[in-house]
């Protein structure tokens, strides 16, 4: 029975779109069909079928990829890099340089064309079938591999003349999906299955256009509609360049990440003690006395009706929650935590709610990020921030509801 609990999460996140549709009137039923049509169909096609195996074979290739980083974290660092070494798992010399690493491998990649392939196919599929311009087909494409600020990179010369439908749909596929970087460093910290993560960011594609479209319909003409341009330019004049300017910029990320962990996770434990010791006021014992306790409280509905048993919806509800609020990467990690003790439907469930940048602190990055490529839009980035938050943990939702009904 719990596997059609998320027909009623699908339900629920559809009626939401509507309700805080901008103009009801002008949602398109064929943008429906097809968003669910094509997650359901591709999350059949892996979950169901041979066609899965493939995936599969990529979740050995990740784990290679993750043995050759060792290599690189062992010569620097030793035995702190190794995780076989006394030390055990260190998580800023064994997991950060995994970033780095397929920072570097992605700009080879983009250098010889590889990437870009791929992400005009994936746009001209979009297009044709879901009807969205050419501007947001290749950002969505391009948001399944890449970040939400460098995404919008490949259609840089149509920022500032984006209708409002198309702002949001770019803002929405950047808070919906992760970059090909950190996914690498899930499977190292959460021990996910690279096939689920792939899963997850490529099914995302359709809901981020279904659910943009159905909060804010196209009501204008876009400057790229029926048509599919792809520009990346190459990260280096040769290949040994492409890999130095890949590494540095995987550095700058992993610096972030740290930094972003080292203040999170203290500021989650400052939290905790005062909630710890307000729980012990008197007429206070209803409060719970960890911030894990008040997300989990509020957001398990949300996880019950995303498919995770009772029993769970609590713990992945905290989840959610620190997702929300903090960002992913905690929310990650603490599921690594709790790999032994949640229900495996329930562990695979909430590896695609979570697998995404949908997090207030993702507004801020948006606006400085892509305002700084269209400064003449950043008052509207900002004023569509919340919606695009809400949009984006809407299409992570989707896909895990779709998921969890074919677990």
């Amino acid at each position: 029975m719990e596997r059609f609990t998320g027909l009623l999460g699908l339900a629920a996140i559809l009626v939401a779109a509507w309700l805080f549709s901008s103009r009801r009137s002008a949602i398109r039923p064929r943008l429906l069909l097809w968003g669910l049509g094509l997650q359901f169909t591709f999350a059949f096609l892996v979950l169901k079928t041979p066609f899965g195996l493939l995936f599969q074979a990529a979740s050995g290739a990740v784990n290679a990829l993750l043995h050759y980083s060792e290599e690189g974290s062992k010569f620097v660092f030793g035995p702190l890099g190794d995780k076989a070494g006394p030390f055990g798992v260190v998580f800023a010399f064994q997991v950060l340089p995994i970033v780095i690493f397929i920072a570097s491998l992605f700009a080879i990649l983009y250098y010889f064309g590889v990437m870009q392939v791929v992400i005009k196919a994936m746009a001209v599929v979009m297009q044709r079938v879901m009807g969205a311009s050419g501007a947001e087909s290749t950002n969505v494409a391009a948001s399944i591999f890449m970040g939400q600020t460098e995404a919008p990179l490949t259609i840089r010369p149509f920022l500032a003349g984006l209708t409002r439908s198309e702002l949001f749909t770019i803002m929405v596929s950047g808070m919906a999906h992760v970059s090909g970087a950190v996914m690498a460093a899930y499977v190292k910290i959460a021990g996910v299955e690279i096939k689920h993560l792939l899963t997850a960011v490529i099914m995302t594609a359709p809901a981020t256009i279904l659910l943009a479209k159905m909060m804010i319909p196209e009501t204008e003409e876009p400057a790229t509609a029926g048509t599919v341009r792809v520009k990346i330019e190459k990260p280096g004049v040769n290949v040994i360049d492409a890999a130095a300017r890949g590494a540095g910029d995987g550095l700058h990320l992993a610096l972030n990440i740290a930094a972003m962990l080292i203040a999170f996770l203290a500021l989650i434990a400052l939290v905790n003690g005062f909630l710890g010791w307000a729980h012990t006021l008197p007429l206070m014992g209803w409060l719970p006395p960890t911030l894990q306790g008040i997300f989990g409280w509020l957001f398990a509905p949300v996880a019950w009706v995303l498919g995770v048993s009772w029993k769970d919806a609590f713990t992945v509800g905290n989840l959610l929650g620190t997702r929300l609020v903090l960002n992913e990467f905690v929310a990650f990690l603490q599921l690594g935590e709790l790999k032994n003790t949640l229900d495996p439907r329930s562990f695979v469930i909430s590896t695609y709610a979570l697998c995404g940048f949908a997090n207030f602190s993702s507004i801020a990055i948006q606006v400085g990020g892509i305002g700084a490529l269209a400064p003449s839009r950043k008052s509207d980035l900002a004023r569509l921030g919340l919606r695009a938050v809400a949009a984006g943990s809407m299409a992570n939702f989707m896909s895990a509801c779709i998921a969890g009904m074919l677990l």
